[in-house]
């Protein structure tokens, strides 16, 4: 009687379609094992939960988290300590690279840690990752909290419940801020900025700014502020009653004495007050649209 090679069975007539899919099965679980053994990478226990406590937790903490590669999420929670969570990530161009030939036979071991450094002196937390690392890194704070936040690729920056002084600047990605409080300085090279302000910081200026994407700002409807609204490729929108301010001067220069020339030019923005004026808010876009909503 036949026997199947993979599973040792008779290969009768009865048995002969399930059998077949049983050996398909078997088959290709095999294949993916020997895939998968072509690359070794130890239990990263590197990505697990750490905790970290401020010198003194009755005074909020600031936080500083600077990435090359990666995206950063930060979430308020009603504790004292701040709560690290980090996800690693194949670096892309790792992943496209080919084995060298002198590998051959050999499977390749991948680095245990993903180089996550942290530091805390005097109330002031330091988080970073070697230049190499490409990680998501996820932080519950206290609440207040200060954040400067910053990444260079491969992700997008979001903050939710935070009160405090925000600072975030994100090369290539969004930069999205849900239900904060306090003063923001919020800037993306190429995304979107989106903020939602629960209150702001009375008396403190602040900028939501962006080279390529929509920057769009929902307010307090009591807030007090001038405003500088800009877009150079887009459309500027409200539902606030803003009042409009004549522009500013021209911006005159002439070098026509030294052999230049002479060139004249008006700022292209929209200035504002919005009950009344307060301290100044800057929201502004080379491509995309600017809105400024009130909070409903």
């Amino acid at each position: 009687m036949a026997m199947c090679a993979f599973c040792g069975e008779p290969d009768n007539k009865e048995r002969e379609y399930p059998m077949k899919r049983i050996c398909l099965i078997g088959l290709i679980a095999m294949a993916i094992g020997l895939i998968a053994g072509s690359s070794v990478r130890a239990q990263d226990s590197s990505d697990k939960p750490i905790t970290v406590s401020f010198s003194d937790p009755s005074r909020p903490g600031t936080v500083h988290v600077g990435l090359m590669q990666g995206g950063i999420t930060v979430k308020a929670y009603n504790g004292k300590d701040v709560v690290i969570q980090t996800k690693s990530r194949p670096s892309s161009s790792r992943t496209r690279e080919r084995a060298p030939a002198e590998s051959q036979g050999l499977h390749r071991l991948d680095a245990v840690s993903n180089g996550l450094r942290v530091e805390e002196e005097n109330n002031v937390m330091t988080i970073g990752a070697s230049m190499t690392s490409f990680m998501d890194v996820e932080l519950q704070v206290p609440t207040k909290t200060n954040l400067k936040l910053s990444t260079l690729n491969g992700g997008d920056i979001v903050i939710e419940g935070v009160d405090g002084d925000i600072e975030v600047n994100n090369n290539n990605g969004k930069a999205t801020l849900t239900d904060v409080a306090g003063s923001v300085v919020a800037h993306s090279l190429n995304g979107k900025v989106l903020a939602t302000l629960k209150r702001v910081t009375a008396g403190k200026p602040m900028s939501f700014t962006s080279l390529n994407g929509d920057v769009d700002v929902t307010l307090p409807t009591d807030v007090k502020a001038n405003v500088k609204l800009r877009t150079d490729n887009g459309d500027v929108y409200t539902d606030f009653d803003v009042q409009i301010k004549a522009g500013s001067a021209p911006v005159i220069e002439d070098t026509r004495k030294n052999g230049g020339h002479y060139r004249i030019e008006r700022d292209r923005s929209v200035l504002g007050a919005i009950n009344g004026g307060g301290p100044d808010f800057e929201l502004r876009t080379m491509n995309g649209n600017v809105y400024i909503r009130k909070a409903k």
